[in-house]
């Protein structure tokens, strides 16, 4: 009877492909539209083939040819790669302490933490401004390092505590009998016991520092310094009142590939990071 209940019926499985399917469907079809009107040009931009009947190239050499693109490649992955680096770095520490080490007002700031992550960036973008000022720090890299951790860190602190919490307390005792210290400790034991948590938080720091725009509008002035989602926006420069649409979805194909290489190649550790943290052993 019970295996009865739960045997899949045929109308169960044709609801499940076709659920499967049309989630497919919503996920790839904007990147396909996006790589087919990237190989158009002139009047077949405005045709509603879905593959070009002459495809080219053309779109991606302006890209390159026309507009430091390629710096602006550089930046982005310049700024992302070092948003998860710091990210990474300063919430292991923080994690242990707010997961390992009782003291007064830690559930109070473990709140506070979290109501970090929910202030839209217009209601810091004022104060950060200043302070990237101070700091003599307006039109370079770094101020996009800075201001990028207010929205990444407060998410990794607050995800890397659910899953130290799930370590056991016997390694950390056995390694404190050993005469280990706290950062030995962090970084020698806890962090390969966290690595799919690391790499499943680190990707998602990733992919909002990439697609940070706001910031990096506000806080870069010179073509040189732009990252990539401020290029895109002003990929018109320069072109009169006609919009050069295959240009930009062929920029916007170029930074999306980066993104889903990572998602296909660290599959494994993502989806090991982000279960291991809901079952309790």
């Amino acid at each position: 009877m019970i295996a009865g209940i739960h045997k899949r019926t045929p109308g169960m499985s044709a609801l499940y492909y076709a659920s499967a399917a049309l989630l497919l469907f919503v996920s790839l079809f904007p990147l396909v539209y996006a790589m087919s009107t990237s190989l158009k040009q002139g009047t077949a931009l405005f045709s509603p083939e879905l593959w070009p009947a002459q495809a080219t190239l053309v779109n991606y050499v302006s890209l390159f040819r026309d507009q430091p693109f390629g710096r602006n490649l550089l930046n982005s992955a310049f700024v992302a790669g070092g948003v998860v680096a710091l990210s990474l770095a300063l919430s292991l520490p923080a994690a242990w302490a707010l997961s390992r080490v009782s003291f007064r007002g830690r559930g109070t700031l473990m709140l506070t933490v979290l109501s970090a992550s929910m202030f839209p960036q217009v209601a810091v973008l004022s104060g950060m401004f200043e302070l990237v000022q101070a700091l003599g720090l307006y039109d370079h890299l770094g101020a996009l390092l800075l201001a990028d951790l207010v929205i990444t860190l407060p998410f990794t602190v607050w995800v890397l505590v659910t899953f130290m919490r799930q370590l056991p307390k016997e390694v950390e005792e056995a390694a404190m009998m050993d005469g280990l210290g706290v950062f030995t400790l962090i970084f020698r034991i806890f962090m390969p016991l966290l690595w799919p948590a690391m790499v499943a938080t680190g990707l998602l720091a990733f992919i909002a520092a990439w697609n940070e725009f706001l910031f990096a509008l506000t806080f870069t002035i010179s073509t040189e310094q732009r990252t990539v989602p401020v290029a895109i926006a002003l990929v018109s420069a320069g072109s009169g009142y006609e919009a050069p649409w295959g240009a930009i979805m062929a920029a916007s194909v170029i930074v999306t590939l980066p993104l889903i290489g990572l998602v296909v190649y660290f599959q494994r550790q993502i989806v090991a990071g982000l279960t291991a943290g809901s079952v309790k052993g």
